[in-house]
């Protein structure tokens, strides 16, 4: 949303971009490195370094800082009280016990998608796959749906000035290539990605949509390569998410 300028905080805003600063590639951060991914001086980094942990949110040796448990929080809350986990849960329960395979439900978050609720499973799960993980959008099913649920405009927007990671060899990065498959997404209206993310992993995935036909959220399945091959898992799961998709359909 868009608020007027004399209602923004701005040191929230620089304190929020430090905290989110934090992440898998970098755990651990002084405030030179910290001021560089927030986009501000160094000493106003230091000096919210030294407020969230003063306030408990970070931990330190007196030069670096990390995370501390008291960030989960803020997750903990939302999947607590958020409406999506909550209705979603039931049915990622029952799919997960149907083919013993692990069902997610997630959301897109500016270049990332993030994983708002999962089934438990007895099979291996692919790396990273956890509840609030925070995967990169174009290499994954999920994103790609999500990706091709917005208009063209909108996409032009999303990939203006973004590099798409080559995650593995199998990535779409190229931007044309690129957009043809999300052109292509959007007029199956499923995603099939495999190895693109992890190697050894193939994932389906479907959109959730409203009655009034807005995209909420992306449903996939994640399968191992040893077991399934994309034919497979189309012929084997895609109906399965499709009837989900259609019975959660009144309850978003």
């Amino acid at each position: 949303m868009t608020i007027a300028r004399a209602d923004f905080i701005e040191g929230m805003a620089k304190g929020l971009a430090v905290l989110e600063s934090f992440d898998t590639e970098r755990q651990r951060l002084n405030a030179t490195l910290a001021s560089q991914r927030a986009g501000i001086t160094r000493a106003a980094a230091r000096r919210h370094l030294l407020t969230l942990a003063h306030l408990g949110y970070l931990e330190t040796d007196g030069s670096w800082f990390w995370l501390a448990p008291k960030v989960l929080r803020f997750s903990g809350s939302y999947l607590a009280s958020a409406r999506l986990p909550r209705m979603v849960q039931p049915t990622l329960n029952r799919l997960a016990a149907q083919t013993g395979e692990s069902f997610s439900v997630v959301v897109l978050d500016g270049e990332q998608v993030v994983i708002v609720a999962r089934s438990g499973t007895t099979r291996l799960l692919a790396y990273g796959l956890h509840l609030g993980a925070r995967l990169p959008a174009h290499a994954t099913s999920t994103g790609r749906v999500l990706l091709a649920s917005k208009t063209k405009a909108a996409l032009n927007a999303w990939l203006k000035g973004r590099e798409l990671a080559r995650l593995t060899a199998h990535t779409v990065a190229e931007p044309k290539a690129f957009r043809a498959v999300i052109d292509d997404v959007r007029s199956k209206d499923y995603c099939i990605a495999s190895e693109e993310h992890e190697l050894g992993v193939h994932a389906l995935a479907v959109p959730l949509r409203t009655l009034q036909g807005d995209t909420v959220a992306a449903l996939n399945v994640v399968v191992p390569t040893a077991r399934f091959d994309p034919r497979t898992v189309e012929r084997d799961l895609l109906a399965l998410l499709l009837d989900a998709a259609r019975e959660l359909r009144p309850l978003l």
